[in-house]
């Protein structure tokens, strides 16, 4: 194969690729069935606050060391799931075990369309 040839095999970088839009697929974006995914563990993870903090400091922390962070004590903590935030909540102890009592849901039809 010569040199003119295989130029014109390989597609010009600049040009873009047009695709279809997956609204207009069957099963699409557009038709959202969860009763698919129901059933799928997920990881939720509460946060109640962060900070930043240089290596070397992290370093001396220890037993009974105290971490300041970016809220206030009472202020609701973050609920997450797979690292998108879905509700705001505040800590409860139920059985001596720790839990959090729901104080504000984001709505359904926000969390999914989130996941796109």
């Amino acid at each position: 194969m010569n040199q003119s040839t295989e130029d014109s095999a390989v597609a010009d970088p600049s040009e873009r690729v047009q695709f279809d839009s997956l609204q207009n697929l069957p099963g699409g974006l557009g038709e959202v069935n969860l009763d698919m995914i129901l059933d799928v563990p997920v990881t939720l993870a509460m946060e109640v606050g962060r900070t930043r903090i240089s290596i070397r400091n992290l370093l001396q922390l220890n037993q009974g060391s105290v971490v300041e962070l970016d809220r206030a004590a009472g202020e609701p903590l973050d609920v997450f799931v797979n690292g998108t935030l879905v509700a705001h909540g505040e800590v409860v102890v139920i059985n001596e075990k720790f839990g959090i009592r729901l104080t504000d849901v984001i709505s359904p039809a926000e969390r999914v369309r989130k996941l796109r």
